[in-house]
């Protein structure tokens, strides 16, 4: 295992400046293989690192001989290293090696081999391989996609409120003029069989949909026409690049247009060998203790999800030192709601905070904590997907105003008691800032205790004053957000057991 404890300050957005301080990280990225991290910095304090605790696990045994693993693609793949090979939806692949967990080498049907990424393919026998499944999509989402084809009969199959359940959402032109949208959620009998309607059950999901393809039995009308992945939903960031290669040559990237700045320097998009879209953050030299983050960049490359702003790589080979990420085209959340007042339905509101849960339930899984978690804090894509970013960054900071809860940066507004006053990081205190996170997103951008200082706020919270209720946001929402405030941590949920109330109000809506 490795662990890691760091004096810290502050972090930034594509648009907003942060702030944040001292803790202690653990990341285990796979239950075989913890991974840790052991550092200390204070500021003005010479620092040497112990680079032999910090080496990445190595990768896992190849497959057994003669056992052949065949995936198919759940997305286009174009080639990033010359070692890459390209992958069509909808089409088989054998793997050859599992270099780890991220990067696989494969063949396809005509001999060709390369890296693919991971979270591109599925075993051809799991539910992710049929074209109708949608596995990382709200209520929200499923609506929205069936609503641009708008072709009668359109369907996606996505996972329901009830973990390892599954729902149809399903498209019609006879609800009304604009057409409507009717969810059913597959059901499963004692007997160990599925159904959505009790008369007509079945012994897989795939053996489900096709009865239904050509019945409506019970349906608002048939199932005809398949709405994604292939193609409609949003393909996952790669995590980094298959050759394992964290530092990123300056001539492969391309400067375009500044589209923010925040506590390290200016954020511009850019382009990656003219692939691909990706942010460009310039550091500023003295603005964050760079050789500690180099580090931990290469393990922080390896954290993947579909909610979580991919880190792709440094470049550190010229000054100043530039961060590259995954490009979000909508900015930062908190600007996204501002600018919307108003026209942000409660199904997209709550949609934007699932969003952010699974991301950082995915964090939460891997003991690694945020510690700046705050809307200023996650994008959005061009799909009005909300991603969380500048997770861990805090430690990084070199700025005294970010060290304590008297300095004017702290995020004092967002910080439960514990770190106001013991400096207390835990993924407890992430949730009483998701908690906050949730108020931002249903007083569509406001600023939390507006009006008060600093000082003010911490005294109002240490005799157990809270956050009002939003007028967007239901008793039902506001109880979910107010349980996030506990006093104490323990007092609090789970990010996974927040998901989970969250997705079954969603399924209300």
């Amino acid at each position: 295992m490795i662990s890691s404890n760091h004096s810290i300050f502050s972090v930034i957005c594509c648009c907003c400046s942060v702030e944040s301080r001292e803790i202690s990280t653990r990341v285990n990225l796979e239950p075989s293989t913890p991974l840790c991290f052991n550092s200390r910095r204070r500021p003005g304090h010479a620092h040497r690192m112990d680079r032999s605790r910090r080496k990445l696990p190595p990768p896992p045994p190849e497959n057994d001989e003669g056992a052949e693993l065949q995936v198919v693609a759940m997305y286009n793949f174009t080639p990033k290293e010359d070692t890459d090979l390209s992958l069509i939806q909808g089409e088989y692949y054998t793997i050859l090696h599992k270099q780890d967990q991220l990067w696989w080498r494969v063949q396809d049907k005509h001999g060709n081999k390369g890296f693919i990424p991971s979270n591109y393919v599925t075993e051809k026998d799991r539910i992710e391989a049929n074209q109708w499944y949608c596995q990382n999509i709200t209520r929200s989402e499923a609506e929205q996609l069936l609503r641009q084809e708008g072709k009668e009969g359109g369907f996606v199959v996505r996972e329901s409120s009830q973990k390892g359940c599954y729902t149809v959402s399903l498209f019609t032109k006879a609800l009304g003029i604009n057409g409507g949208i009717r969810h059913y959620q597959i059901k499963l009998s004692d007997s160990g069989s599925f159904y959505l309607c009790e008369k007509h059950v079945f012994s897989s999901i795939p053996d489900l949909i096709k009865y239904h393809n050509h019945n409506a039995a019970g349906l608002v009308t048939r199932l005809r026409y398949p709405v994604g992945p292939m193609g409609r939903c949003v393909p996952p960031a790669t995590p980094g690049f298959s050759s394992e290669k964290w530092e990123i040559d300056p001539s492969e990237l391309t400067l375009m247009k500044e589209v923010g700045s925040g506590q390290f320097g200016v954020v511009r998009l850019g382009k990656w060998r003219a692939l691909c879209k990706v942010a460009i953050k310039t550091i500023n030299e003295g603005a964050m203790y760079e050789e500690d983050f180099i580090e931990e960049a290469k393990i922080m490359m390896r954290l993947c999800h579909p909610k979580l702003v991919q880190l792709y790589g440094v470049c550190t080979q010229q000054k100043p030192m530039c961060i590259v990420t995954e490009f979000l085209d909508n900015g930062c959340l908190l600007n996204y709601l501002r600018q919307r007042v108003g026209t942000l339905t409660m199904t997209w509101l709550l949609s934007f905070c699932q969003d952010a849960c699974e991301g950082m339930e995915y964090l939460e899984s891997h003991s690694f904590i945020h510690r700046d978690l705050a809307a200023r804090n996650c994008l959005v894509s061009d799909k009005n997907v909300v991603k969380v970013c500048d997770f861990g960054m805090t430690r990084y900071v070199l700025d005294n105003q970010y060290t304590s809860s008297t300095g004017s940066k702290f995020p004092v507004k967002w910080s439960p008691p514990e770190v106001l006053h013991y400096n207390k990081y835990s993924n407890k205190s992430d949730v009483w800032s998701f908690g906050v996170l949730m108020w931002e997103v249903f007083s569509e951008g406001k600023i939390p205790f507006d009006g008060r200082s600093n000082v003010d706020v911490v005294e109002e919270i240490t005799r157990g004053h809270r956050l009002y209720r939003p007028h967007k946001a239901s008793k039902d929402v506001y109880t979910l957000m107010y349980q996030c405030w506990h006093e104490k941590p323990q007092g609090r949920p789970s990010f996974s057991e927040l998901l989970k109330s969250i997705r079954e109000l969603a399924e209300l809506e």
